[in-house]
């Protein structure tokens, strides 16, 4: 048996959950069709996902077309958990893009055909809601061109669009106007099939078509386009007809290969045991099988972790109907190889995101996901708790919470509470709820505001040595350069020192503590694109501790840090606005009073998503504005408006300067520091 793992991708709202339900069905995975109103869908399975009618982790279900298993997973909709459609890419042999025949190309779903095509991965599009008032085919599929991709290429039609006598037909590649029409988009990536078309031959047979038509969807050059709708099954057949004749299937074991893989996400399953999601992409791994898992640390580095599987749950389908495909999450397999995903027990050091096996044991066959990464956060928001006493527990829950996403992160603010980030408030309000009714914490978050960063704008160094016993403080000697790293290349540590000048565990002591120390720069926020040096050491053979390096490395790095200088820089959002022409000068003075730039203002000649005789507005807006901006363009606009914005960099402050609370035992304040540590050890 071979296996597929594709992901069901969509602006929110679009059908996708509804799509995942449709094929689980019909596939007989499940007996009876669940709804997203009701809460009863088969991939939602967490309760504020069913209660919110909203996807927010992503969901793995199986199953059967003939002997190839198709493993779903569907992710989320919403931009404020756009995270967890990254991890969810990384495991994937192909995707379905899901809008609407209605509202048709979304800003959402523009950004998702974007990345898309960044990673080459295999993409098939489904234009859902056929049956829906307003429903189009012809205008659409001009938008879809015009906004995702020109190489998309239809192979269903649309009969009665709009009403509840829709329905799906698929083109058959037999007919030679379908084939010519195929064969002229296909022969720009196909020297054959254009040198045909310009010689004006023997045209393109279909099965030539057909054949130039499954490389460049596995090669991620062309997109085949079905419509219909999930909710009456129209079209669904033939999807499913693309997914597995078009989508290119995993590569299953073979003998003697690395075992590789990756967690793409967790769950903590009876008693708080933590559960991965693993997807394998090469070896094999077994109950009681011992591993390595890998993760990326700032700046490139790479910090390992043991493990040891202790069970493991292939998911496999199974029929629920007589003569049914297959269904569900089998028991009973303790054994994985490439291309399946199981649920895997015993891994307790395991974060979204590691690699099982060693990372650079890559092959062709992977994806390039790990050069891709979506902006991170920008907005960060306090929790407190709501009964007192209860601040340990909530910053333990909240750390549990950032194995699942590591992105948020969770940083104790001395006196107020623990301090997390976000991309939205959506993703705020859900995190609440999950502390609520996953670990028993009710907790109360400070409005969120905008985590800026700072860069070094200098280099500069810091050296403090051991002396005599009496006034020693630290048994270690540390010289640290900081200097300005390349732009997005986070924090860099290298070393100027022979590697055996000190003993490993003191080189990892002093690297550990650098990366933890700036997390705070000099105005309090984290410092990125920087290259740390350790250009000078020394250590006493027979009084000095990894703790000594760990203690005196921050007074060092700070000092250094504050003689090269950093500059704060603050996150921007893109942005792209369509509102009604008449409304345009008032939105573009709201705009101008937030700070934002503005790249690109004309007329919406695309059919999209916006009003009739639409205006289309593109540029860049400060993180800090784009909420006001947000609550502020349904009134402006008589609710017409559409708005869509994401992180997309950042740019030095001007005028003062945001600092943000320095935890306790501030470095930069060598007395604080040094009374803080006494503290510690009492």
């Amino acid at each position: 048996m071979t296996t597929l793992n594709i992901g069901i991708l969509a602006h929110v709202d679009a059908g996708k959950t509804s799509l995942t339900e449709r094929l689980l069905f019909d596939a007989g995975s499940i007996d009876r069709l669940g709804s997203v109103d009701a809460g009863d869908t088969q991939t939602d399975t967490g309760a504020i996902e069913r209660q919110r009618g909203i996807t927010v982790r992503a969901a793995v279900a199986p199953f059967l077309v003939g002997d190839r298993q198709v493993n779903v997973i569907d992710t989320p909709g919403h931009p404020d958990f756009i995270a967890e459609v990254e991890r969810a890419l990384a495991v994937l042999d192909g995707a379905v893009l899901v809008l609407s025949a209605v509202e048709g190309v979304q800003p959402q779903t523009r950004v998702l055909m974007r990345t898309l095509r960044a990673l080459r991965l295999p993409t098939l599009v489904f234009v859902n809601k056929i049956d829906r008032t307003g429903a189009r085919e012809g205008q659409l599929l001009a938008d879809i061109r015009r906004k995702l991709s020109p190489r998309v290429v239809a192979l269903s039609e649309v009969r009665d669009a709009g009403s509840r006598r829709a329905r799906a037909e698929p083109r058959a590649l037999e007919s030679a106007a379908v084939a010519a029409e195929l064969a002229e988009v296909l022969a720009e990536h196909d020297e054959g099939l254009l040198a045909r078309l310009v010689d004006g031959g023997e045209p393109p047979s279909p099965d030539e078509v057909r054949a130039a038509l499954v490389a460049q969807t596995a090669a991620g050059l062309a997109h085949p386009l079905y419509f219909g709708s999930a909710l009456t099954g129209q079209g669904v057949a033939a999807l499913v007809e693309g997914i597995v004749g078009l989508l290119p299937t995993a590569p299953g074991p073979r003998a003697g290969e690395a075992v590789r893989g990756t967690v793409f996400a967790i769950e903590r399953g009876a008693g708080g045991a933590k559960v991965c999601y693993v997807r394998m992409r090469a070896g094999s791994l077994r109950r009681g099988q011992r591993v390595s898992l890998h993760r990326a640390g700032p700046g490139g580095g790479a910090v390992e972790r043991p493990g040891r599987v202790t069970a493991l749950e292939v998911v496999r389908a199974a029929p629920t109907r007589p003569g049914a495909a297959g269904r569900g999450r089998g028991g009973g397999s303790y054994a994985m190889g490439g291309g399946d995903i199981a649920r895997v027990w015993g891994l307790a050091e395991a974060r979204v995101g590691d690699q099982l096996g060693h990372p650079a044991a890559t092959d062709a066959s992977t994806p390039p996901v790990a050069a891709f990464r979506f902006p991170p956060p920008t907005l960060e928001a306090v929790a407190v708790p709501r009964e007192p006493g209860q601040g340990p527990r909530l910053h333990a829950a909240l750390t549990a919470l950032a194995d699942q996403d590591p992105l948020i992160g969770a940083r104790t603010v001395p006196g107020r509470g623990t301090a997390v980030l976000l991309y939205g408030e959506v993703q705020k309000e859900v995190i609440a709820a999950t502390l609520s009714r996953d670990f028993g914490v009710e907790a109360e978050f400070e409005p969120s505001r905008v985590r800026y960063l700072e860069r070094p704008v200098g280099r500069a160094e810091a050296y403090e040595g051991m002396v005599d016993r009496e006034e020693t403080l630290f048994w270690a000697s540390v010289g640290l350069r900081v200097e300005p790293g390349e732009p997005g290349s986070g924090v860099s540590y290298r070393l100027g020192v022979e590697l055996g000048s000190l003993p490993l565990a003191f080189h990892r002591a002093v690297e550990s503590a650098v990366r933890d120390t700036l997390e705070q720069g000099v105005h309090g926020w984290p410092v990125t694109d920087c290259v740390v040096t350790l250009y000078r050491c020394g250590f006493n053979s027979v009084m000095s501790t990894a703790a000594d390096f760990r203690k005196l490395t921050p007074l060092v790095l700070m000092r250094a840090v504050a003689k090269a200088g950093c500059r704060v820089y603050e996150p921007y959002h893109a942005f792209e606005l369509e509102l009604p022409r008449a409304d345009l000068p008032a939105a573009l003075a709201l705009l101008a009073a937030r700070g934002a730039e503005v790249v690109e203002s004309g007329p919406d000649t695309t059919g999209g998503a916006g009003p009739a005789g639409a205006w289309r507005v593109r540029g860049a807006l400060p993180a800090r504005a784009v909420d006001a901006v947000q609550r502020r363009l349904p009134g402006l606009t008589g609710g017409e408006g559409v708005w869509w914005s994401r992180p997309s960099g950042d740019r030095a402050v001007s005028g003062a300067v945001p600092r943000r609370a320095r935890t306790d035992g501030d470095p930069l304040d060598r007395a604080a520091y040094l009374r803080h540590l006494a503290l510690r050890e009492r």
